[in-house]
């Protein structure tokens, strides 16, 4: 057929190094508290920041004159989508730091949104007296739980 191995697309490697195919990083691990191995499969670190850049990025084009709504309805499939293709995997971990990172970023979309108020009126209002971030209609998807 004339096929040949491009060597920029290639890589040949021992398992215990890991690769990165289509968004996962595939590794062989010990297993904590054994002395056996196992492949393990984890969102690779592009994977993360690539959905990282993405929220940046909506929560600085979306407008500060727009209610939290039209933020959460861009904000929540996107999200609801990356953390579906990554469930498989262990993956909790990334989802954790997900969450944290998404959390903080929306709050600071909030908190240029409304400059002088407080933390506690901002949390009764957008949060229902809660931490986690919801409007009327809809909640902050939570790539942790």
């Amino acid at each position: 057929m004339g096929l040949r191995l491009s060597p920029d697309k290639t890589l040949i490697t021992h398992i215990d190094e890991g690769l990165v195919f289509l968004g996962w990083h595939i590794q062989r691990r010990r297993k904590r508290g054994t002395n056996r191995y196992y492949v393990y499969t984890y969102p690779s670190r592009k994977a993360l920041k690539a959905v990282m850049a993405k929220v940046k990025a909506l929560c600085r084009t979306t407008g500060t004159h727009l209610p939290l709504d039209t933020l959460l309805l861009r904000l929540n499939p996107m999200l609801r989508g990356w953390c579906n293709f990554f469930r498989p995997g262990v993956s909790s971990a990334t989802f954790q730091y997900l969450s944290s990172y998404v959390w903080k970023r929306v709050i600071k979309w909030i908190r240029r949104k409304h400059r002088r108020t407080s933390w506690k009126e901002l949390r009764r209002r957008y949060g229902g007296g809660q931490w986690w971030l919801a409007s009327q209609n809809r909640q902050l998807f939570d790539p942790g739980r």
